[in-house]
Order: C-alpha cells, then structure tokens, then sequence
C-alpha cells in the first residue's frame, strides 16, 4: 500500500524578516508590548495599526490569542453576566468557551446543508431567546451570505461579532471578512493563516468598544500607546469603570506576524492554487459531495471539507481507517467521541440543554475535514486525492 509521508501539521518556517525581527526584540529585552524607549514606537502597535489599515477599519487590539479576543469583544459590546448569545451550533469550541468565560449564555443556532448559519433559525433562536449578541463563526473558511445575515441582524436589533480565525485575508464582494459586525475577531494560532503560536486581533470602528477593549486587554494607563486606537484624551471614566483582564499580544510575536502580514495576499493564492486541486480531485468521486462556495465569497483554502451524505456511518468509519493507513489523517465530525479540533456542540456538557439543531446534526454525521499545509505542493494534493479514491474504493 502507497502512503503519503508529508506531514499534515508541519507549517512553513517564518520569513528570515520576521526571524530578524523576533531576535532584534530579544536582544532589546523589551518583550512587553508597554516597554518602550522614549520615541519608539514598538512592534506590538505597530502590527495593530498595519492590520487596521490592511482591513480599511479604524481600530485594531492585538490580544494572547483568538479566544481571548472574542471575550474582550463580547465584553467590550456590553454583554452583561448570564445574558444569552447566540452562535453557529457547528463551530470550534473556544467561541462557547469565550461565551462562557465572559459571562454569557450560549444559544446554538442551526447551520444550513453547506455550513453556513440558517438565517432562518438565527430569528427563531433570537426571537426565543431574546439575545442582543450574535458570535457568528465563518467556520472552516466558509462565509455565509452576508448582505442577508447583516439584515437579518439589523432587523432583529442584534451585535453581531464575527470570529474570523479561518476567514483572515478572505471577503464577501469584496469587503474584507470581519467588517460586517460591530467586531471582528482574528486567530494567528500555529494553525492559522499568519503563525505566532498563538495571537488575537480585535477590529472596530466603534471607538467607544475600542477603548473598553484597550483597557480589558490590560493596558494599565498606558493607552497612549497604541496607534490604532482613540485619542488617549478621550479615554477618561472608561479607564476606572473597567476592569483590566491582562491578555495583551507581546512584542516578541508582534515581531514575527508583521512581515507575514504582508504576505497575506500570496499566502491566500498558493493555499487556493493547492485548495482548488483537491476540490477537482475529490469531486470525481461519486461517494464525495464538496460544500458549494458562492461565487460573491474570495475564500482562504486552508482546509477542505466534504460530506459523505449515502455512505453508512460503519462504511464512513472504514473508510477514515483507510486513510489513516495510507498517511492521511482525514477528521470526520460524526464520531462518537471528539477528536482534536472535531470536538462539536454535543459534547460541550457545560453548555446543559440546548436548542435542537437537527441540520447540524445531520451535516456533521458524514462531514470529513483535512488541512491543507502550504508545505505541501499541487502534486501532493493530486497524491493526496488518489489516496483518499483508494480509501473510499476499498471501504465499500
């Protein structure tokens, strides 16, 4: 039997910019993203303002990671303690975990056959609920129509916050992922479209949000150095009336995402380029239906996702198992017990009892899932197609 030997969790080696920028930190000594000399201006507000202006948005907060990001933002909206926030039943744990850790109640809300959120079930859970907060997760890259849930907020008088830990780079017509709600919240996990190891960034236009946020992040009374935040003037009772929950970005991962940032854009037409063959490859067999991406959505390809919707649950099993021999590690949302990143909303028992989803429930049954590494070529993804072919030939 042929394997495929290439690891699925290998990244590519930081640009030698960022390397030089990481060590130039270091040598300083100054890691903390307050710890500047007098007229510098450091790399942390740096990248928060580079990032704010990459998206055409007023503000950026670079934050210890993703997660925490959505915390901030639910609190700087003004999410009170046990009120209700609606969110994609299928998504990563960590947007209910930020739910929960900033005090709020989690409210599935049902998905449509190709991932996205039902807009549908997203007013009969806010109409149910009473909700004033919407998480919505462009889950695995894939954005729903956003001129209708943008509407479907407005008219139900609803904050909407996107997670856009794997939309980063990408946008619908045209308008970057991440400024269609009040906040957008951005991942740069080792898994994510730019590597720290673990990072978050906070966007708004909403000035008042930025400067909860900024003091939230833990900015002690040091607000006046940032560059992609309001005036440090304008700051004044906010910076008493709210509470400092440190999980500030350093300057040390700051160093290493700013040129990375700026390869953001090739990044997203070589991880297409690969996307795209796998997306020919997997669409020849009968057995695969691909999740359809709307013509108006400029998708990042980090991963793609299928559905095995007539194979049986023991055949679906088989089949992983083939796979996994062959030396593709294919994640399939149905199992019984999560999996690395295929933990879903059933087993997330802190949650208690939750609204039914049962689209969700049928779409995660026979959904697969498999990363796309840039260190891997186009020919490896022609590899990797034969293989899965191979897998699913000698399932059935």
């Amino acid at each position: 039997m042929q394997t495929f030997s290439k690891s699925f969790t290998q990244q590519e080696p930081l640009p030698e910019a960022a390397i030089e920028a990481a060590v130039a930190v270091m040598r300083s000594g100054r890691l903390h993203r307050y710890n500047l000399v007098e007229g510098e201006r450091g790399e942390t507000a740096l990248l928060e303002q580079e990032f704010a202006a990459s998206l055409g948005v007023a503000y950026c907060l670079a934050c210890a990671s993703g997660g925490y990001a959505l915390q901030i933002a639910l609190r700087a909206a003004g999410l009170q303690p046990g009120e209700k926030v609606l969110c994609n039943a299928f998504t990563l744990s960590p947007v209910p975990g930020s739910i929960h850790g900033a005090g709020g109640i989690p409210i599935l809300v049902d998905i449509q056959d190709d991932t996205t959120v039902d807009i549908d079930d997203l007013r009969r859970a806010a109409e149910e609920s009473g909700a004033r907060f919407f998480l919505l997760s462009h889950m695995r890259g894939h954005i729903g129509d956003m001129d209708a849930i943008v509407a479907a907020c407005e008219e139900l008088n609803i904050v909407m916050i996107e997670d856009c830990a794997h939309t980063m780079g990408a946008s619908w017509r045209g308008r970057p992922s991440g400024t269609f709600g009040k906040i957008g919240c951005f991942s740069t996990q080792t898994y994510k479209h730019l590597n720290s190891g673990e990072g978050g960034l906070l966007t708004t236009d909403d000035p008042e949000i930025m400067r909860r946020a900024v003091i939230l992040s833990g900015s002690y009374m040091l607000f006046d150095r940032h560059l992609a935040a309001p005036d440090a003037e304008s700051f004044g009772d906010v910076r008493l009336q709210t509470p400092n929950c440190s999980g500030r970005m350093d300057n040390l991962r700051a160093a290493v995402l700013r040129p990375q940032l700026a390869e953001l854009a090739e990044r997203r037409e070589r991880w297409n380029r690969r996307y795209r063959v796998l997306e020919e490859g997997l669409g020849q067999e009968a057995s695969i239906a691909l999740i359809p991406r709307s013509p108006e959505e400029d998708f990042v390809g980090s991963s793609i996702q299928f559905r095995l919707p007539e194979l049986s649950r023991e055949r679906i099993a088989t089949f992983i198992a083939g796979c996994e021999r062959r030396g593709i590690p294919l994640k399939w949302y149905g199992q019984h017990e999560p999996q690395d990143y295929t933990s879903r909303y059933d087993s997330w028992r802190y949650l208690g009892n939750t609204r039914s989803v049962p689209n969700t429930e049928k779409v995660l049954a026979t959904l697969c899932d498999l990363r796309i590494p840039l260190t891997f070529d186009e020919e490896d993804c022609m590899e990797i197609t034969r293989l899965i072919g191979e897998a699913l030939q000698e399932s059935g």
